[in-house]
């Protein structure tokens, strides 16, 4: 008996370990990783979505309202930049108070649409539609308010992102966030708090670029493409990883060549996947015309009137912002990365560029989506919970043919984030390790890897703790522009008193040097 006893905890251990492999033998890959990530996932995402309880039924997450009250302290403190500076932006996109030997690696147009390629793309699909089906149609008012306030956000963190980048002896320009908030905040006297900043905007940055701007963008593109007609029974089908694996090499064709390479792409990509998205959007809404003052009254009494929707005003405003954070990333410094590469002297100028984005974004294409949906009345339809497949429904009325375009259109989505965001990691991880060519290539190599991974798997865990910390992003960032707003308000009463006065505008540093002069 005494034998027996000391071997049972050995025979229960043995037993638990048996039950345990035989279990674990029952997981797949992905509910493996899945498990091992859920922890990190859920400290991030609480911290990162912790809502602030606004009624009985209603609560706002705090990244929501850390976003949009910066974006409306910028507007106002810029004396509504977003709205007065719009002509100048157009002008500066001809080529407008640009010369061809400023300094910089692209031009305002490329950098527009190297930053456009990060943020147009499944939000705009998916995403709006999501918001509509929960909010109702009034999340539509919301989110064209959020962004039209985001604009003065991303004329802010581009100006400072310009002002504060560096330029290599070989032209290589490297600016963002984390530059403008060391050398920024270190001109003000808080260089130590200003490093704490840019390394963990950086470090957030990188993990976003794997996540948030990889593998969800790939494994969403993949699921589109397997779903076709006559691929969704063949090999592919079982083997998402070739997807990936093409995905991975162009992918790596077009970001070996840097930044330079990245915009030649863009350049072309973007205006096309826009203009064959705007004008599906357009036919729709052309064979319902007469249905539009229709669904542009249900947007506004949904927006101030929805008190019969879940959360009423206050649920349809939530996903609205929602639906505009997520989708311009207006506050989060991303798109900085891109512009700071602009062939420019005058930093503001491409603070003007950089506020069409949530313009573009938002309140152009988030716009065509919410209404095509609106009008088809999809979102009303139970169980409307996939957005990819209520947008298809929704355009699906009119254009039988819009599921295999939409999936074209995914692909092209994809594509261009991914690429994008290659870039906005990629320099986040350099300015963390170093500027050297074989640490590039070492992100370069992982960011591949990535690709194909994220086409086979559904980790769900990472995309969710990537997408936080993109979303994380903007702590740093945003805390940033409020140290560092008035500096970017000289720039711009600079630009517009040489403007107003018919002189070349010149940047705030330029104007300081010549009334030393005198």
């Amino acid at each position: 008996m005494k034998k027996f006893t000391c071997l049972l905890p050995v025979f229960l251990c043995s037993n638990s370990l048996t039950g345990y492999a035989q279990e674990a033998a029952g997981k797949s890959i992905d509910d493996r990783i899945n498990e091992f990530v859920a922890p990190a996932t859920e400290l991030v995402s609480g911290i990162i979505f912790k809502e602030i309880p606004f009624s009985d039924s209603v609560a706002i997450p705090f990244i929501l309202i850390w976003l949009i009250s910066g974006a409306i302290i910028l507007t106002i403190y810029l004396k509504f930049i977003n709205f007065r500076g719009f002509r100048h932006a157009v002008n500066i996109i001809k080529g407008k108070y640009t010369e061809d030997d400023d300094p910089g690696q692209v031009t305002h147009f490329q950098a527009l649409t190297a930053a456009l390629s990060g943020t147009v793309g499944l939000g705009n699909i998916a995403g709006v539609a999501i918001a509509v089906a929960v909010g109702g149609p009034g999340a539509t008012f919301w989110m064209i308010i959020a962004g039209l306030f985001g604009m003065a956000s991303k004329f802010t963190e581009c100006s400072l992102a310009v002002r504060y980048r560096t330029i290599e002896e070989d032209g290589t320009v490297n600016g963002g966030p984390m530059y403008y908030l060391s050398r920024g905040l270190k001109e003000k006297g808080f260089g130590a708090f200003g490093k704490v900043l840019a390394v963990l905007f950086s470090i957030l940055c990188v993990g976003g670029s794997f996540g948030g701007g990889n593998m969800f963008q790939v494994n969403q593109a993949a699921a589109q493409f397997i779903s076709l007609p006559g691929i969704n029974d063949s090999f592919l089908a079982d083997n998402n990883w070739i997807f990936g694996l093409a995905m991975a090499a162009l992918v790596a064709i077009v970001i070996l060549g840097g930044i330079t390479s990245i915009v030649k792409v863009t350049e072309k990509v973007v205006p096309f996947m826009c203009g064959m998205y705007i004008l599906g959007a357009l036919v729709v809404l052309g064979v319902h015309f007469r249905q539009i003052p229709e669904a542009f009254y249900a947007i506004y009494d949904g927006a101030l009137n929805g008190l019969a929707m879940a959360g009423g005003v206050v649920g349809a405003m939530i996903q609205g912002v929602r639906r505009a954070a997520f989708s311009n990333e207006a506050g989060v410094g991303s798109a900085a990365i891109a512009h700071s590469t602009v062939k420019t002297k005058i930093p503001v100028t491409e603070g003007f560029v950089a506020s069409l984005e949530p313009f573009i974004d938002t309140v152009v294409v988030c716009t065509m989506t919410s209404l095509v949906i609106i009008i088809s009345g999809a979102y009303t339809e139970a169980g409307s919970n996939d957005g990819i497949a209520l947008t298809s429904a929704a355009f699906a009325t009119v254009i039988g043919w819009f599921p295999i375009l939409l999936s074209v259109a995914v692909i092209l989505f994809a594509f261009s984030t991914m690429i994008s965001w290659s870039y906005y990691g990629l320099k986040a991880w350099t300015y963390l390790f170093g500027t050297k060519k074989s640490t590039e290539n070492i992100y370069k190599a992982i960011f591949c890897i990535f690709i194909v991974i994220g086409s086979a798997l559904n980790l769900s865990a990472i995309t969710d703790f990537s997408d936080a910390m993109i979303l994380a992003m903007s702590f740093p960032n945003i805390l940033g522009l409020y140290f560092l707003a008035p500096l970017v308000k000289e720039e711009l009463n600079v630009f517009l008193n040489r403007v107003r006065n018919d002189r070349p505008p010149v940047s705030a540093r330029q104007a300081a040097r010549e009334r030393a002069k005198k």
